[in-house]
This record gives C-alpha cells, sequence and structure tokens, in this order.
C-alpha cells in the first residue's frame, strides 16, 4: 500500500516535471546558447584535432589520415590477391612443359 502511493506520486511529479522541462528545453532562450556553445565545441575539436596532426607530422609518426590510407591500399591489396588466387584455384591446370 506505501508502495503504490508511492508510485503514484512519483509518476505524478515525473509528468510534472517532463512537462516543465520539454517547454523549458524547446524554448529559444535555451535552444540558442546551447547552439552556440555546441558550435563552439565542434570549432575547438576540429582546431586541437588539426594540432595534434600537424604535432604528429612534425616528429615524423604518421598521423591518422595517413594510417587510414595505408589501411586502404592494404584492403586493396589484399582483394586483388584474393582475386587472383581465385582465378587461379578456377584456371584449368597447365599443359605439362615439353623438354626437348
Amino acid at each position: 500500500m506505501i508502495w503504490e502511493l508511492w508510485k503514484k506520486g512519483f509518476d505524478r511529479w515525473e509528468d510534472a516535471t517532463a512537462k516543465l522541462l520539454e517547454a523549458w528545453l524547446a524554448s529559444p532562450l535555451v535552444l540558442e546558447p546551447a547552439g552556440k556553445l555546441l558550435g563552439g565545441a565542434f570549432r575547438a575539436k576540429a582546431a586541437a584535432d588539426q594540432a595534434a596532426a600537424a604535432l604528429w607530422g612534425a616528429v615524423g609518426l604518421p598521423t591518422k589520415r595517413d594510417q587510414e590510407r595505408t589501411l586502404h591500399a592494404l584492403n586493396q591489396l589484399q582483394s586483388r590477391l584474393l582475386d587472383i588466387e581465385e582465378r587461379l584455384a578456377d584456371a584449368p591446370p597447365a599443359p605439362p612443359a615439353r623438354r626437348s
């Protein structure tokens, strides 16, 4: 009985709070500053990533982009090798070489 009473009270509080927060978070007074803050955070992240890549490059270590290019090239080579292996497996056997 106490649990049911507490649960009903909690449900009412949750509904009222949800309605209030929905209205508040949909307000331009909240959305505009939040959007500017998020945009600034993205710009800061991009600047930090660019600085880190420049630092890695200056030290002579591969950057993330360099590693991705290398991985892509390796995947292409692996794909080509698998194609060649399949062609060799499907090819008819070569005739025996004649000795003169």
